[in-house]
């Protein structure tokens, strides 16, 4: 199924990432039409349908000249920087400059300004920017990815962080995309929602290394850190003091039971449960 004649195209930020290509991808098969924004349009998707513009999110005027002509907009958040809120603001700015009708925000489970993780309070004060601008909006608010634990062990097989006994609902990256999908099909029947996307159940890291263990083969243990070990650990990486932070905050917002809610929107939006981290590791559903 195509879009009818004459229908604006979608505008999609992210596609040369796993998750903003994921979406653009989904919207492809479903036959719209996209403009897919992107710093470098060699690492861009090739889709039916889809148009790749060099539009970073800190040129305001190659922006409102991307956005042009578009009526509903993804907004994947940007890469994790200091100015990272600065550039969403940008963004959102040369949305309404150009007359978007809706925007679709990929926030994060629990944005607050006083959120344990560090970057879920850059998630509230571009949502707080969005809802300032006027513009209809949608909020995505994702978990961690359940994609990235098997990332948390190291080459000895440890997963090490301040975590205690805390527990996270991690949501596939595939129901993310697909709700977002969904969404951005008929915008008008979400407006002004906030979907809280997460996982079936919320699992400790004790119990995310026994799914490792038990997938891979290779055993694989949960160390829980001190908060100054945690940063101690870190070090060597040589990463600035925000990114450390961050980092960390991961952990602790873990600890600090902020990341375990367990939400029925992927459910709700796509007609199916999320999938577990076991279906991941499984390569299903």
């Amino acid at each position: 199924m195509t879009a009818p004649a004459g229908t604006p195209p979608i505008a999609v930020t992210g596609a040369t990432g796993r998750l903003g290509g994921r979406v653009a991808r989904l919207l492809a098969d479903a036959g719209v039409a996209q403009r897919l924004l992107v710093r470098d349009p060699s690492r861009a998707p090739r889709l039916p349908g889809a148009t790749a513009v060099v539009a970073p999110f800190g040129d305001p005027t190659a922006l409102r000249q991307a956005l042009a002509g578009t009526s509903t907009v993804l907004m994947v958040s940007a890469s994790e920087t200091p100015d990272r809120v600065d550039l969403h603001r940008s963004f959102v700015d040369a949305a309404v400059a150009v007359g978007a009708e809706h925007l679709v925000y990929v926030s994060f489970l629990g944005a607050a300004p006083d959120a344990t993780f560090t970057l879920a309070r850059d998630h509230w004060a571009t949502e707080e920017h969005v809802r300032a601008s006027g513009l209809a909006h949608t909020f995505l608010r994702d978990n961690l990815y359940a994609d990235f634990l098997p990332m948390l062990a190291g080459e000895d097989g440890v997963i090490r962080g301040p975590a205690g006994d805390g527990r996270v609902s991690a949501v596939a990256q595939d129901d993310i995309a697909e709700v977002a999908a969904i969404v951005l099909r008929d915008p008008a029947s979400h407006a002004g929602l906030t979907h809280d996307l997460t996982g079936p159940r919320a699992v400790s890291l004790e119990e995310v290394a026994a799914a490792l263990t038990a997938a891979t083969g290779r055993p694989v243990t949960y160390h829980a850190e001190t908060v100054p070990e945690g940063y101690a650990s870190r070090a060597r990486y040589g990463a600035p003091d925000w990114q450390v932070d961050a980092w960390v905050s991961t952990y602790t917002a873990i600890a600090a039971g902020e990341l375990a809610a367990v939400s029925s929107a992927v459910a709700d939006v796509t007609g199916h449960p999320p999938r577990s981290l076991e279906d991941l590791l499984a390569g299903g559903r």
